[in-house]
This record gives C-alpha cells, structure tokens and sequence, in this order.
C-alpha cells in the first residue's frame, strides 16, 4: 500500500497517573526541558511529516491539559480516557471512527504520552515498513541483559527460579502503527471477552492477528521512576533521538 494513499492520526493515551513516580503530578504533566513531558512528546509528533492528527486521551477530572499548549490547537482532539491504558486507546479509535471518511484507508500511530525520547528517522522507518508489507507493526529493541525468571513471592528475598533465553525477546516500544479498522476491531473484542491488553500488538496477537517489528533505539525509553527523568533530559540535551 503507497504511503500516499493513507491518513494517518496518532493516538496519545495520556489518562494514567503514574503511581511509580511517587509525584502528586501525574508524570505526563511532569517538567522536562522546560516543558512538560505530554507538551514534549506532541511537540515531536507533530514534527512528523506523516501524521495529520492527534487525539489524546485523558482524564475527565485532568486538571493539567487545560495548561497544555497543545490544548486549543485546531489538531489536536480531547477524548475521554478510561481506567486502563486500553480504554483509552479504544476511546480515541471510537472517536477517529466517527470523524473519517474511509476508514480502510486510516491508520494510527498509538504513542505513550511519557516516550518523548523517541527518534523521528525510526518512525518514519516504522511507517514506511508497514505501509509497504501492508501490516501493522512496531518499533522494539532486542533484550540486551541476561534475563532471569523469579516468581512472586511477596518477599524481600527473591529467588532466581530459571535464566530464560533471550536470543528472541524483543522490548516493545512505542509508537505503534496499524490500520483503524483491524486494531479497532481487536481492542473491541478483546474488551468483550475480557482479554488483558498491555499494548496494541498484544491486541492484534490475541484476535490472530500479525504484526511486524522495526527495531528501535534503545534510548527511546519510557518514563516510569524518578530516574528516567534525568536520563530524558540528557537525552533531549544531547539531541541523540
């Protein structure tokens, strides 16, 4: 499928809260750079040549958006964002399903509000690979640690149970890329049998679906603890993305 021939809107799932970053603000409306991290990461994204829209989807008791400013532009498009990060995928999919023409020829960029770090050149690579091989796809980055199995336990003590093989374990990033209609079509049954979903290639996997992986930087990480803020900002800093 020529890359011309299709629409692309990217979806900013921006509800959560961010319980690991032990902040009263919610670590998307943390300050990075001089910005805040949403502020940041809309920034990069509307940098994209490829992407027409953004729909973000947050909180309805978000005392923070109506700060952003991205809040009044004419791009960008409030949707209601639900308890899990799924909801609030599938609430801005509703929303670009309603305000399309021809959905089979729409697909969305799904990007974590808290990756700003993320580098345009392997968005475009993303983009241009699925578009071509007409598949959905994502950026990732091979596991590079030894990676160890231990069970939960509730303990301090935590027990190694096994070392798992690595050779094929990939970390997924964001964004993620797919056609509107088939991750719309996964997210609304995975929601109706009650299916976990921790991002939207595990949505496509679970109705049978195929994705592709275009490998990633490792520094397009997301933030999560205290520490990742100060590893962004050298980040930013250092314009390696």
């Amino acid at each position: 499928m020529p890359q011309d021939s299709i629409i692309i809107w990217a979806v900013v799932p921006a509800a959560g809260v961010g319980k690991r970053m032990a902040s009263d603000v919610p670590k998307q409306y943390l300050t990075l750079a001089g910005h805040t991290v949403l502020d940041t990461t809309l920034q990069k994204l509307f940098g994209l040549d490829a992407v027409s829209n953004i729909v973000v989807a947050v909180s309805d008791e978000d005392e923070y958006w109506p700060d952003s400013q991205f809040a009044s532009h004419p791009d960008i498009y409030r949707v209601s964002g639900g308890k899990e990060r799924s909801d609030s995928v599938l609430s801005a999919l509703r929303y670009i399903a309603n305000h399309v023409e021809d959905m089979s020829s729409t697909w969305v960029l799904v990007h974590d509000a808290a990756r700003p770090c993320f580098s345009p050149v392997k968005v475009n690579e993303l983009i241009a690979t699925c578009t071509m091989n007409n598949m959905g796809g994502i950026l990732a980055a091979p596991v590079a640690d030894t990676v160890k199995r231990a069970p939960e336990t509730g303990d301090k003590i935590i027990e190694i149970e096994k070392t798992e093989d690595r050779d094929q374990l990939w970390l997924a990033h964001t964004p993620q890329f797919f056609p509107l209609g088939a991750l719309h079509s996964a997210l609304e049954a995975c929601l109706q049998q009650g299916l976990p979903v921790t991002d939207e290639a595990s949505a496509i996997e679970a109705v049978g679906g195929r994705s592709l992986i275009v490998a990633d930087r490792r520094d397009n990480i997301k933030i999560t603890v205290p520490e990742d803020l100060y590893w962004a900002q050298h980040i930013l800093k250092q314009h390696i993305i």
